[in-house]
């Protein structure tokens, strides 16, 4: 459920590349990471916002929100679902979904 009200949030708002990946065999912090980008520091930090009121009316209070005051990169924490707004710099600079699923591909060879 409150998945798809963030994901239906991110398209309110007209995220850009929206990538949903299933970490919960990664680690024990998270479950679902979504990583997004926006056009502006402007339209990471609305985005933002939108998803954490969406949530909010639905009863899923964000449990953090870090990175606003710049946006450039906003990540908000629901718990088992952690969100990331990026600027395309951003995210091409860090590149997450690289990250992630090299270490998905790393746990399937040592299990």
């Amino acid at each position: 459920m409150l998945l798809s009200i963030i994901e239906n949030a991110l398209c309110d708002l007209k995220a850009i590349d929206m990538v949903v990946l299933d970490v919960s065999a990664l680690t024990d912090v998270m479950d679902t990471m979504i990583i997004v980008s926006a056009t502006s520091h402007r339209h990471v930090k609305s985005i933002a916002e939108h998803v954490a009121f969406e949530s909010k009316q639905q009863g899923y209070p964000i449990m953090g929100m870090e990175g606003e005051e710049v946006a450039e990169w906003v990540l908000l924490d629901y718990g088992d679902i952690v969100v990331h707004i990026m600027l395309p710099k951003v995210r091409d600079f860090y590149d997450l979904e690289a990250l992630w699923c090299h270490q998905q591909v790393a746990s399937l060879v040592n299990a």
